[in-house]
């Protein structure tokens, strides 16, 4: 029995590493000091019309602009290859978000800034986050008008999961929303509960539309997501080593591999990872794919887009030491 239990063991791990054989190199996209300025918060991006988009928080509640910014693709190829050329970029103001939130407000919910977004042709759709005692999070669609984006009044409640003792899940909203086939798939931060769904919505966001898919049980966060073909997916798994309702994120010691990944000698550390997450038989499972060097498992990951064989990142602006800044990586 020893024998078959070791070789067990053996084969999973084995599994497990097969699973990360991802490599990739790290390197620095120079932002203009506009873009790194700490307080976008950025929180999501996006690659369409040969651009590359960045999602701010847009946090109303600090009097700060609802807005997206984009970089040129190409721009940032020649600053790939030339560290000194200093990246073009453009504004996008959010129009008519400070009134959504407004009606928010009025139905006893507290808005704390966008989490995640999808570009459609046209369209944009948008993830609100709500602060911790707000029961939902919401659902948002805009229209490209002379290059702004117009909010229209669609707006849906998607009812958070809560703990089995009916609590609240600490600091967690629907941090990445993906598109496939014309339905919006929205993902929970927290997905460690024994049941896990991804909540389905059809494009037009018709709040009867909604479905719910089973996801695999998955420790920590997921704090964004990005299509890579195939109905394959890679998402950012983030675990912040912090107290208090952070530790809702923790695993139980009961837990052995997943603790080990996140814990040694009493002390808990940050932890990042690329996981892939495959749709198939309207079920998502996932799958490790890449950890992150230690040197960058301090900064808390927000967005990710695929771009040819690699992936950008971004930080919404907490970084392993102060002054905090926006930080865009690209990994290839």
């Amino acid at each position: 029995m020893k024998f078959f239990f070791t070789l067990f063991v053996a084969i999973s791990l084995t599994n497990y590493s097969c699973a990360q054989d991802k490599r990739f190199s790290v390197h620095k996209i120079g932002l203009p000091p506009e873009l790194s300025y700490y307080d976008n918060q950025f929180s999501g991006l996006q690659i369409a019309n040969e651009k590359l988009y960045l999602l701010s928080e847009s946090r109303l509640e600090d009097n700060r602009e609802a807005k997206i910014y984009t970089l040129k693709l190409a721009d940032i190829e020649k600053q790939l290859a030339d560290t000194t050329y200093i990246l073009p970029y453009e504004k996008i103001i959010i129009v008519g978000l400070d009134k959504l939130a407004d009606r928010m407000k009025s139905e006893g919910q507290a808005y704390e800034g966008l989490e995640s977004f999808i570009i459609d042709g046209e369209t944009v759709y948008l993830s609100v986050e709500t602060n911790t005692p707000s029961p939902y999070c919401y659902l948002l669609k805009g229209k490209w008008q002379d290059n702004k984006i117009q909010m229209l009044p669609t707006l849906i409640k998607v009812l958070k999961p809560r703990k089995p003792d009916g609590s609240s899940i600490y600091n967690a909203g629907f941090e990445a929303i993906v598109l496939i086939k014309k339905n919006i798939y929205a993902f929970y931060e927290y997905n460690y509960f024994e049941t896990n769904y991804a909540y389905c919505y059809r494009s037009s966001l018709n709040p009867n539309s909604k479905d719910s898919l089973p996801l695999d049980k998955l420790p920590f966060r997921i704090t964004d997501i990005t299509p890579v073909g195939n109905n394959h997916f890679t998402a950012i798994n983030f675990f912040y080593k912090g107290a208090g309702g952070d530790t809702v994120y923790r695993v139980p010691p009961t837990d052995t591999f997943n603790d080990t990944l996140i814990e040694a000698q009493g002390a808990y550390h940050d932890y990042v990872r690329l996981i892939d997450i495959e749709f198939s038989h309207n079920h998502f499972s996932w799958k490790p794919l890449w950890t992150f060097p230690k040197l960058y498992t301090g900064y808390n990951w927000e967005g990710i887009a695929a771009y040819k064989n690699g992936y950008f990142i971004i930080n919404d602006k907490y970084t392993p030491a102060r002054p905090y800044a926006s930080v865009l990586l690209y990994l290839y």
